[in-house]
């Protein structure tokens, strides 16, 4: 391992020296791993009489593992601790790295390699994993141009970079827009209906600009109580507006900066997408964004969410009708508003199941949430998890050990709480993977970040900070993501873990760990209320189950429609025609929602997971990983009908064929090893109640 102690970012002998790393040191390093990732690939492209695993493969990948090891160091702190100086060398070096992996992709002598080492005596000598890798080359060598005629290279090489840049300009428009808003409410009048807790944190958020009253920012746990509890309808209004409009040209009186409007950024990413595809062979971005995921075209995806969107429309038209009309009798709204539909849910909710989001938030702090989800874990996979030690990016960062038998498998660092200078929303990543040879295994480390309310100072005392249900389902959904790269039983680093896993199959373990959040088992270990430490009562926990599936038709068509437009803007929407991307969006909702937003929202320019998040015609995997894990799921329910030992088995059946595998074979073959047959849509309408 290369070790520099004047430069942390290039010391590779542990963990990441957080402490230490500053922005000065990410151009050398980078250009450091460049130059000697750049000569590996010069010796190994060199003609040579035998092409072998030990001789090609794994030099490569020792050489480009370091580079994408320290950048996404460089990367994850981007995201979490933004800063002037930070931003800076991150979009100086961004360009040179994208050419690097685009140089890399289009080496036709490197590609040649791999074809030959394909069609060699030695590969049929190879596991199943090493295999897969070989494939996954070749076909990602075709999909980043290694085919493309010399005169094509040049401009699919300046795409990749362009792309790059403008993907990373609308996260940071969305981060700035975010961070620059303030709205500070003078009058506790005004604050009507809102939880103690949340004006405690606007209050707290106040006193450190030094400001006299409650201050609220766009920070999910910051905006969304008021659209949930707030009474006064203006206010509600108000941060609607905010929030709908940020990065873009509607953006709000007091926030608005031209230089944040996306609206550009997204047609250019288009224009590239489309352009890119083109290049490659196909017909638009949609085909190549399908190539290494579980879905065979996009027909295929558009039939499923339009057959989704239909099995759900009506349970979404009952859901509409009765809010309407609570809404009218019971709360004086005549025209339900965008900025009406959470705050009415939250009162109907209220009404019919006899408890509050707020009530039951009382029964989730942090360190019960935690605990619990560690005890579940444990249980279900026969490790232990342990708090560690490493250096961190920011004090309220924990970092922790997993371990079986006493051998250590996999670590990971837990950022829970929203700060300015961090993206939003919740994600893994993974921060090295699992690889082993002969004589070492390099275990798994994950980041796992969410943006939940920090624990909120009164008086002078520190009081946890209290978890939403929702907020409980987003730690468990995104610490099965970490569970997927940290129990990989597999030794080839480009196939464990989440590594290799087609696209749309890799939200199976985040959302299977989902329903766990609804089992009274589980619960029983995770909660304590906030004041009297009593565990959350079973009446409570009842209504919560009894309300599980309350406006599931509504949600179910909200993400239909996310889906559909982003599938649409990727397959068959043609800008030359004059169409604009928000008449595309108007589209997709006459034929499919039943809540059409107001004209001024934008939630296109900040919608990341498709602009800058990987999701480009593949936000539809959320729903289609939903089959799967629903699926999943009901093999425990089922064991449970059987007893403990039956449960027991099917979670280790679970962890051989689903976590340990990674993306060493194809996502079907593996839920078909754990389930016994093909995945049904069955189970996921019968956990969402809309069964026929």
């Amino acid at each position: 391992m290369t070790i520099d102690a004047t430069n942390p970012l290039l010391d590779f002998s542990g963990l990441p020296r957080f402490d230490a790393i500053k922005p000065e040191h990410v151009t050398p390093a980078i250009d450091d791993l460049l130059v000697k990732s750049r000569a590996v690939v010069e010796q190994l492209q060199a003609p040579s009489d035998t092409v072998s695993w030990d001789s090609f493969v794994t030099p490569l990948e020792n050489a480009t593992e370091l580079l994408g090891r320290a950048w996404g160091i460089v990367s994850h702190l981007n995201n979490v601790v933004d800063t002037p100086e930070l931003r800076a060398v991150y979009n100086e070096n961004q360009p040179k790295v994208t050419e690097f992996w685009t140089e890399l992709g289009q080496n036709e002598a490197l590609f040649a390699k791999y074809k030959a080492l394909r069609a060699s005596a030695e590969f049929n000598t190879l596991t199943p994993a090493r295999k897969r890798i070989i494939d996954n080359a070749i076909r990602d060598f075709r999909m980043g141009g290694a085919e493309l005629p010399e005169d094509k290279k040049p401009r699919f090489a300046a795409i990749q970079e362009e792309h790059a840049m403008t993907s990373t300009r609308f996260s940071e428009n969305v981060l700035d827009a975010t961070n620059d808003y303030k709205l500070l409410v003078t009058d506790e009048a005004d604050l009507a209906g809102l939880p103690d807790d949340v004006k405690a944190a606007a209050r707290a958020a106040a006193e450190k600009e030094n400001k006299q009253g409650w201050e609220f920012s766009l920070h999910f746990p910051s905006y969304y109580p008021i659209l949930q509890f707030a009474d006064k309808r203006a206010l509600r209004e108000t941060i609607y507006r905010a929030n709908a409009t940020k990065a873009s040209e509607q953006g709000d009186v007091f926030s608005k900066k031209e230089d944040w409007d996306n609206t550009q950024n997204i047609v250019t990413l288009l224009k590239l997408r489309e352009e890119e595809a083109q290049l490659l062979g196909y017909k638009n971005f949609a085909e190549v964004s399908l190539v290494p995921k579980m879905a065979k075209s996009p027909d295929e995806v558009i039939a499923f969410l339009e057959d989704l969107a239909k099995r759900a429309r009506p349970f979404a038209e009952k859901d509409l009708a009765e809010l309407k009309q609570f809404a009218k009798d019971e709360l004086g709204i005549e025209d339900l508003k965008a900025w009406d539909i959470p705050y009415a849910s939250e009162k109907l909710q209220e009404r019919r199941y006899a408890f509050s989001a707020q009530e039951v938030k009382q029964y989730f702090p942090e360190h019960k949430v935690v605990d619990g989800l560690f005890h579940l874990i444990q249980n279900l996979f026969n490790v232990e998890i342990k708090t560690d030690d490493a250096p961190v990016w920011h004090k309220d960062v924990r970092f922790y050990r997993i371990e079986r038998n006493g051998k250590l498998i996999g670590q990971f660092y837990l950022d829970l709480y929203a700060r300015p200078g961090k993206s939003g929303g919740a994600w893994m990543d993974d921060a090295r993977g699992r690889r082993a040879d002969a004589t070492n295994v390099q275990t798994p480390v994950a980041y796992l970040t969410c943006n939940f309310t920090e624990p909120a100072v009164v008086d002078g005392v520190t009081r946890p900070s209290l978890f939403t249900h929702d907020e409980v389902t987003t730690l468990f959904h995104e610490f099965g993501h970490g569970l997927h790269h940290m129990l990989t039983q597999v030794d080839e680093l480009g196939v464990s873990g989440i590594s290799g896993v087609e696209w749309d199959a890799v939200e199976l373990p985040s959302q299977f760990m989902e329903n766990f959040c609804w089992e009274w088992e589980v619960l029983e270990h995770m909660t304590a209320h906030a004041v009297t430490g009593e565990p959350l009562p079973r009446a409570l926990y009842d209504k919560m189950l009894a309300a599980k599936n309350y406006q599931s038709g509504l949600q179910t068509l909200r993400q239909v429609e996310f889906s559909l437009l982003d599938m649409h803007l990727h397959y068959d929407y043609d800008a030359s025609t004059g169409k604009t991307v928000q008449q595309l969006i108007d589209e997709v909702r006459s034929k499919f929602s039943l809540v059409i937003p107001p004209s001024f929202n934008r939630f296109q320019n900040s919608f990341g997971h498709i602009f800058a998040g990987g999701y480009a015609a593949g936000y539809y995997s959320y729903k289609w990983a939903e089959v799967l894990s629903a699926d999943a799921y009901a093999a425990f329910e089922e064991a449970q009908k059987l007893g403990p030992a039956a449960v027991s088995e099917t979670g280790k059946r679970y962890l051989a064929e689903i976590l340990s595998v990674g993306g060493s074979r194809p996502a079907l073959e593996s839920f078909t090893a754990f389930r016994g047959r093909e995945p049904s849509i069955d189970a996921l309408l019968r956990h969402s109640g809309m069964a026929a």
